[in-house]
């Protein structure tokens, strides 16, 4: 396996829309749940958005429902974050995460993750 590569951060204005992106190869997607997770300085990292293997299963913070949504190609071994109506708040280092597993035990739970993306910075102004 191989670590996740984030793209598509940036700078955009509030209630603006940005595209995530992450790729992986090695077969670091395969049969895995995948997640984004989120962290602002000085806070605890969270979990944003979560998919399963089969794409039957999406998972969302309550701070994020409605807003984003997430997908992914297994095709392309691509996850992707559609973040709509942004907010500020959103402002944060957003990595791109995989389990190793398809279990859906833990899924708000960063440390039954095993590859982690370098994080791709998201700036919301107001």
């Amino acid at each position: 396996q191989e670590q996740p590569v984030e793209s598509g951060g940036g700078l955009v204005q509030a209630v603006g829309s940005l595209r995530l992106s992450c790729a992986a190869s090695g077969g670091t997607f395969i049969n895995s749940v995948v997640c984004w997770f989120r962290q602002a300085p000085g806070k605890e990292r969270e979990s944003v958005a979560a998919i399963a293997w089969n794409r039957l299963a999406t998972y969302y913070s309550d701070s994020v429902k409605g807003r984003f949504s997430i997908s992914r190609d297994n095709a392309k071994n691509t996850l992707y974050l559609q973040m709509n109506s942004l907010k500020p708040e959103d402002t944060d280092v957003y990595y791109c995460v995989a389990k190793g597993n398809s279990s859906l035990l833990g899924i708000y739970d960063r440390g039954r993750y095993s590859y982690w993306g370098q994080g791709t910075q998201v700036t919301v102004s107001s």
